[in-house]
Order: C-alpha cells, then sequence, then structure tokens
C-alpha cells in the first residue's frame, strides 16, 4: 500500500499587491446619470403598456395596510441605472420594508456616496491587473473588520449605512445604505467569498465578511418569517436573489408550520431583460433554456405554488422601477384601495 503523499500549499501572498487611487481610475458610471423624480418620463410610458404593474403596485399597498413585508433583492446594476431617488422615496413612504442586494451593490452605493462615480471597466483594467485594486474602495474591509471586533452578531448592511450617514461623503444622499440606516429599515448584503473586489485586498478578513453576511441572511429570513399577503420583488439578480430567498422562505416555512401559521399567500415579481414566455405557475422542462433561470422556476412558480401569485416583466430598471412608482402614485391619488 503505498504512501499518502503530503501536499505542499501556500496561499497567495496580498502583501505584494499594488493599490492605486480611484482618483487615477477610469469611471463608467456618475452621479449626474442619477435621475430626478420629476423630469424623468420614462416611467409613465412604460406603464402604459404594461398594466400589470399595476397590480404590483396594488398588492404592495395592501401589504403596506397589513402591515407584511415588502421585499426588494436587486442586483449591482440596479444602483448603476440611476433609480437611487425612486427607491429613497418608496422607502421613506413604507413601501418597501427590505431591501437585499450583493457584495457589488455594497460597493457601488458606497462609491457613488464617496467619489459620486462608479464603475470600472473590467476589460481595460485586467490587462494588467489592475482590476478592483483600489485603495479608498478597501475601506470597506475596515469598517467590516472593526465591526466584526466589536460585535460577532452586528449587520453588514447596517454597518455600512451607518458608516455613510455618520460620514463627510459629499454624495451620501443618494445612498440606499445611508437611506435604510437613517429610517432604520433593513438592508441586507449577501456575499459569495470571492465575488467582490474588495476580497482581493490585504485587508479583507474572510472570517468578518462571513459572518457578518450571514448575520444579514438571517436577519432576512426573519422579514420572511412576516410575508404572509407580503411582495417580493427581484430587480436584475439571477443568483443572489432566487437562491437567498428559497432558502430563507424554507427556514421561515418551517418555523410557521410548527407553529400551525402559514406563509403562502404571497406576491413575487421578477423584472429583467430576457425574453421569457412565462405561463403562470407553470415550470419549464429541463429541455428548455428557461427552465436554468433560476428567478423563473423559484420565484414565480415553485415557492408560491400554494397560494401565491408570481408575475415576469421584461425591462430595463430604468424603465421598470420608475412605472412601479408612477403605479404607486397613481393608485394612491385615485384612493381605490
Amino acid at each position: 500500500m503505498s504512501e499518502l503523499k503530503t501536499l505542499s500549499l501556500s496561499a497567495f501572498d496580498r502583501t505584494k499587491l499594488n493599490l492605486k487611487s480611484l482618483s487615477t481610475r477610469k469611471h463608467d458610471f456618475f452621479i449626474s446619470s442619477i435621475v430626478e423624480l420629476n423630469e424623468y418620463q420614462g416611467g409613465k410610458q412604460f406603464l402604459k403598456n404594461n398594466p400589470v404593474i399595476h397590480q404590483i403596485a396594488t398588492d404592495m399597498i395592501i401589504a403596506r395596510q397589513k402591515k407584511s413585508s415588502i421585499m426588494l433583492m436587486i442586483g449591482a446594476h440596479v444602483i448603476r441605472s440611476g433609480v437611487q431617488r425612486y427607491l429613497i422615496d418608496l422607502l421613506e413612504r413604507g413601501y418597501i420594508s427590505c431591501i437585499a442586494t450583493n457584495g457589488a451593490g455594497m460597493i457601488h452605493d458606497f462609491e457613488l456616496s464617496m467619489i459620486g462615480a462608479t464603475t470600472e471597466s473590467v476589460a481595460y483594467y485586467i490587462k494588467d491587473g489592475q482590476f478592483g485594486l483600489w485603495k479608498e474602495t478597501g475601506l470597506l474591509n475596515d469598517i467590516i473588520h472593526h465591526a466584526y471586533q466589536q460585535n460577532s452578531m452586528a449587520f453588514m448592511g447596517e454597518t455600512i449605512g451607518r458608516a455613510i450617514y455618520e460620514s463627510n461623503f459629499p454624495f451620501k444622499d443618494i445612498s440606499l445604505l445611508n437611506a435604510c440606516y437613517r429610517l432604520g429599515i433593513p438592508i441586507t448584503v449577501h456575499v459569495g467569498i470571492g465575488y467582490d473586489i474588495i476580497h482581493e485586498h490585504p485587508n479583507c478578513d474572510g472570517a468578518a465578511t462571513g459572518a457578518l453576511s450571514y448575520n444579514d441572511f438571517l436577519l432576512f429570513t426573519k422579514m420572511i418569517e412576516n410575508l404572509e399577503n407580503g411582495v417580493v420583488m427581484n430587480f436584475g439578480s439571477a443568483v443572489m436573489a432566487p437562491e437567498v430567498f428559497l432558502k430563507a422562505l424554507s427556514m421561515a416555512r418551517n418555523v410557521s408550520h410548527a407553529q400551525g401559521k402559514f406563509i403562502h399567500h404571497i406576491t413575487t415579481l421578477v423584472c429583467d431583460i430576457r425574453d421569457i414566455s412565462f405561463e403562470h405557475q407553470s415550470e419549464p422542462s429541463k429541455d428548455q433554456e428557461q427552465y436554468y433561470f433560476r428567478p423563473l422556476k423559484t420565484m414565480l412558480v415553485r415557492t408560491i405554488a400554494d397560494g401565491g401569485n408570481g408575475y415576469y416583466i421584461k425591462g430595463k430598471h430604468l424603465e421598470t422601477i420608475p412605472a412601479l412608482w408612477e403605479a404607486i402614485n397613481e393608485i394612491e391619488t385615485q384612493k381605490t384601495i
């Protein structure tokens, strides 16, 4: 019997990395691209051609009246679409009770607040290995590490939101993290280790990152416990939103079931730019491409099979989110609910 060979393993030495200042980076998105509530007409136009948005708005208003959770799950591209003022207004009016995003969403929000710009060209900076290696963005790691040292049960979204709120960042008024902290509304950050540029940095603490993001997952799950007659929306997240929602809902239903309660009457919405032929509560077969689009089978079929309603709307975030805001305003004005 041959002897087991011992592998000689060593981790990458991050101390050799060369970090540069954000002031030298070429940015693709600027604060000037964030649209004003009363100046942008794209939402009204999109709403005219998508009446189903009125149903979502109606369900949000009813959920707000019943004090049920209204959950907004977003990919990072939502931050780069310029709709911050619409989302902050909905937060302030009680139409969103929790926001969930990924690590990239947190990073874009933080950079915009700090310097009024975000997003680098991957194709340009990956050539010489400079992609993601920017000193100021790495401050997020220091904030996360310090919070973990102070309290291992701290929440990542709340921690970063507080840091922005207490900072002198010149553009923090358009920060979703800042707005949620200011309003006392949960914003949860669901991180995958190695997914985000700050994980490249020498000051990244994997234990702190994992702990605070997991605490956010448990906070998100707690909000799901109040989802009966509520609404869950997914704008542009193909993996994080459906996977996090699936596990959190299972946990919440497990506990509710033991108490003789149910979380079945849910409205789910997925907004993306894919062409999808979606038949209500019908799961595509495995030989169809749509089967492998997680938001469809997870959020629009499987998790609402016992009494919920699922809707898919194709459109850009710069169209769909303002359209939803417009629909809520119309219904409020008409006072039909």
